[in-house]
């Protein structure tokens, strides 16, 4: 090959290297989306657990958010209130009021009040004990009590107590749902801390039918939604709280509760009580 060939197939070359590469600067001046470099600096303040508590997909969205505006430093439940405050001061802003939410379980039924129907022997997963049968509890809308919620939380918020109900430490929780995905049952739910009123059950029973396998189980008296109208109301047979109207909770819905399924919580949910290990 004469050396006019190869200087003349360099220069091609060349002159397409050339020109692929004015297009792409053109093309990255552009399309390119600018942002804001205060992200990077609230992303580092940031635990970067992605939780998703937030409602955002990972702290840097999150990040995004605060420095757009769209939400408050307080939205990070998993920070705590001077780790809030070293983000507001950073951006100049207010730190905002962080409305607190927890992990509430919609049953009371442990070892002392409900009843077995069989032994459960297997993988100790309530996953893998609500595919047996329900895992040999009487009252097959209840906890199982093998501790999946307290496996899935990264926060260490749950512990088994005595009688093999998951309790929530309020003060850890973030609200972040992993437990709420974790239970078979659907048994979690994420409520306001100021959310005091409570129904501890999804019974698929009525009456002495429902109380016959727990005795904290709600029997659709109706007692608790005559005594409270508007804020609880009767579903099916169960007692159901209207959370959109916590400006009408009411001590009243508990009173005449004959087996106490209607509660009033502060704080904790259950006492902890000696905590049962994991194992993990």
């Amino acid at each position: 090959m004469s050396l006019g060939l190869v200087l003349g197939a360099v220069a091609i070359l060349g002159g397409v290297g050339v020109t692929f590469g004015v297009l792409i600067a053109l093309a990255n001046s552009k399309l390119r989306v600018w942002e804001d470099p205060r992200v990077d600096g609230v992303a580092s303040l940031l635990p970067n657990n992605n939780c998703g508590a937030c409602g955002f997909p990972g702290c840097r969205g999150f990040a995004e958010a605060v420095v757009g505006g769209k939400v408050q430093p307080a939205g990070c439940s998993v920070m705590n209130e001077d780790q809030r405050q070293d983000v507001a001061d950073y951006l100049g802003v207010e730190a905002g009021q962080a409305n607190k939410r927890v992990a509430r379980l919609l049953c009371a039924g442990g070892t002392d009040v409900a009843l077995r129907k069989a032994d459960y022997y297997g993988m100790e997963s309530c996953a893998a004990a609500a595919a047996v049968s329900g895992g040999g509890k009487a009252c097959a809308w209840g906890c199982l009590g093998y501790a999946d919620c307290a496996v899935a939380c990264d926060f260490d918020a749950i512990v088994m107590n005595e009688v093999g109900l998951p309790v929530v430490d309020v003060e850890k929780c973030t609200a972040c749902g992993d437990c709420v995905d974790a239970c078979p049952l659907g048994l979690f739910t994420i409520l306001p801390l100021d959310a005091h009123l409570l129904v501890q059950c999804r019974s698929l029973l009525e009456g002495e039918a429902a109380t016959a396998v727990c005795s904290v189980a709600c029997n659709a008296c109706g007692r608790c939604a005559a005594d409270a109208p508007g804020l609880v109301r009767m579903e099916k047979g169960l007692a159901v709280v209207d959370y959109d109207r916590l400006e009408l909770e009411s001590r009243k819905a508990i009173e005449r509760c004959p087996t106490n399924a209607i509660v009033w919580v502060d704080g904790a949910q259950f006492a902890v009580g000696p905590a049962v290990a994991l194992g993990r």
